[in-house]
């Protein structure tokens, strides 16, 4: 009798007891688009996550990781042999130096809960380097949405930025340029 009475006490703790959930995010549920800026004009395309997940305890964001799968960076604001010469470009070392560093990952460090859903901050590394971003993101059911601005020069991504060359007037490429993340899970 007594060990039948522990039993249930221990069934009825675990039943009050709340465990976090982890949720998986498929890869061709995910969106990422990039923007990046020049003084007279703007460049846009996509890149495919490789894997990630969101944590969650209690329905509130607690956590999450991702890979972003560098090799499948598109641009998708132009065509025909600019397109590809750009994407070409963003592949070298001028960039994002997709042979040596294929990945780029975020792992949330940190959420706090906003007026409009929350505010992460994330571990990025691109090219090797890790620095911290802070950004907005909201979860409405299965949908995350975030905002991220990344600074490239921080990544050593140097080309065409007016942070490491001098008199580049109008070619100079902005250091910041944006992802607007769309993940289903």
């Amino acid at each position: 009798m007594k060990i039948k009475s522990y039993f249930l006490l221990t069934l009825l703790l675990m039943a009050t007891v709340s465990f976090g959930s982890v949720k998986p995010i498929p890869v061709t549920a995910a969106t990422i688009e990039w923007k990046a800026y020049k003084i007279a004009y703007e460049r846009w395309g996509t890149i495919e996550l490789e894997s990630g997940e969101l944590d969650f305890e209690e329905g509130t964001l607690t956590g999450g990781n991702f890979v972003v799968d560098m090799t499948s960076i598109q641009v998708t604001s132009l065509e025909g042999k600019k397109k590809a010469s750009l994407e070409k470009h963003l592949r070298s070392d001028d960039f994002f130096s997709i042979e040596k560093f294929p990945s780029a990952t975020m792992v949330i460090t940190a959420v706090e809960q906003s007026a409009d859903g929350y505010t992460v901050t994330g571990d990025f590394t691109i090219k090797g380097q890790t620095h911290p971003v802070i950004f907005p993101m909201t979860v409405d059911g299965n949908t995350a949405i975030a905002k991220v601005k990344i600074d490239r020069s921080k990544y050593n991504v140097r080309y065409g930025s007016d942070s490491f060359f001098d008199n580049l007037g109008d070619r100079v490429i902005y250091n910041e340029f944006d992802l607007n993340v769309t993940l289903t899970f």
